[in-house]
Formats: C-alpha cells, structure tokens, sequence
C-alpha cells in the first residue's frame, strides 16, 4: 500500500529560528554576567528617558530562567508558525517576519515604558515580540491563512481572552510558573495590539502584488 508521508515537523524555518534564538540565547546568556547584562541590555522607563532606546530591542533577547525562555519559545514556533507561513518561507519573506517580530517586540517594550513613566523596574523577554505574533494569527485565523476582519468571532474572542488573561496576571502580579517574577503585562497587550495591526502591512510587502 502507497501512502503518502506527511512530514511531522514542518513549521517554516523563520518560525523555526526565532524558536531557537529564544533557547539558544538563553543558554548563553547563562555563562555571562548577569547585572552587567540586566544594566545594559534590559529595558526600564528610566532607560528609555535616558535616552537608551535600542533596549527597547535588546531586552528581548534576554530572559529571566528557563522556564521564562522556554515559556516564550513554545509560542513564538505555535503562533510564529502560521505568520511566517503567510509572509512565504523565501528570504525577502524572513526578513519581513524578522522585523515584524522586532517591531512588535520594540512597540511592546514602548508601551510598557509610557505605561510606566519614570519607572525603574527592568523587564527583559520576547513576550511582547510574540504577542504580536499572536495578535497577527488571530486576524490570519479569522481569514483562513489571510488577514481577516478585526470584527470577526476569531479576533474579537481571543482579543478579549487575550486582555482579560493579561488583566489578571496584572491581578495576581506574577505568572504561574515563573516564580515571583513580574509580568510586563502592559507590554504583552501593546505588542499583541501591533501584530493585530501591522499583518496587514507587511503581508503587503511581503507577498507578491497582482498587477
């Protein structure tokens, strides 16, 4: 009998990437020393009022432990999965989806520091960079693969189910599982807002136009 094979793993690879900076980054973030990194890489309001804005990016590539990383790394290969499947798996696609992820992660780490103006609490991780990928699945499973209407029952319920889920973290002050760590909920609601948002955008840059 001649059945065709269906590949168990087949997540495109920027997905893929993303996924393993997240692990990968973490596990040499490890051996290196963790104020000196926190001090300069990490993003606080006061960082940004000091003029260090690119910790607006930079704090996404560290984390608090494992659990935190790991945390991260199983949604940005969950929902990174069909955002970089919708911008193609070519090299102009990849960009796009790196610099979607970036943005997302950089307007995510903003609206956290206008949340909290003056504030000194540092907040590292790529929570709010996959935010923007889960804002961007929701409109891409309200279209069935392309960006569907913000009115549609899949984005209005996992909208609402995404805030009320962050307005509760925000209740209870940290995240099961993470210890006493906080939880930049401000940034997980900003960043989900801009991949709502900005699929639009850069699916039309990403894929081919029709004449």
């Amino acid at each position: 009998m001649n059945e065709e094979r269906q590949p168990i793993f087949n997540a495109p690879w920027p997905a893929v990437m993303a996924t393993l900076v997240i692990v990968v980054g973490y596990f040499f973030q490890t051996f290196l020393p963790q104020d000196w990194l926190l001090r300069n890489y990490a993003f606080s309001s006061a960082a940004l009022d000091a003029g260090r804005w690119p910790t607006l990016f930079t704090a996404i590539f560290l984390h608090g432990s494992w659990a935190h990383a790991l945390m991260n790394a199983g949604a940005a290969l969950a929902f990174g999965t069909p955002v970089a499947r919708y911008f193609g798996a070519s090299l102009k696609g990849a960009l796009v989806f790196l610099v979607f992820y970036l943005l997302c992660g950089g307007l995510a780490s903003l609206g956290y520091g206008l949340s909290n103006p003056g504030g000194t609490a540092l907040m590292v991780g790529a929570s709010g960079a996959v935010a923007g990928l889960v804002g961007a699945a929701a409109r891409l499973m309200a279209g069935q693969g392309e960006p569907g209407k913000y009115l549609s029952p899949p984005v209005i319920s996992m909208t609402v189910g995404w805030i009320v889920v962050n307005l509760l973290l925000a209740l209870v002050g940290f995240a099961p599982g993470l210890g006493n760590a906080g939880v930049a909920w401000e940034a997980h609601i900003f960043g989900y807002l801009a991949g709502l948002v900005l699929i639009d955008l850069f699916g039309w840059v990403a894929r081919p136009q029709s004449a």
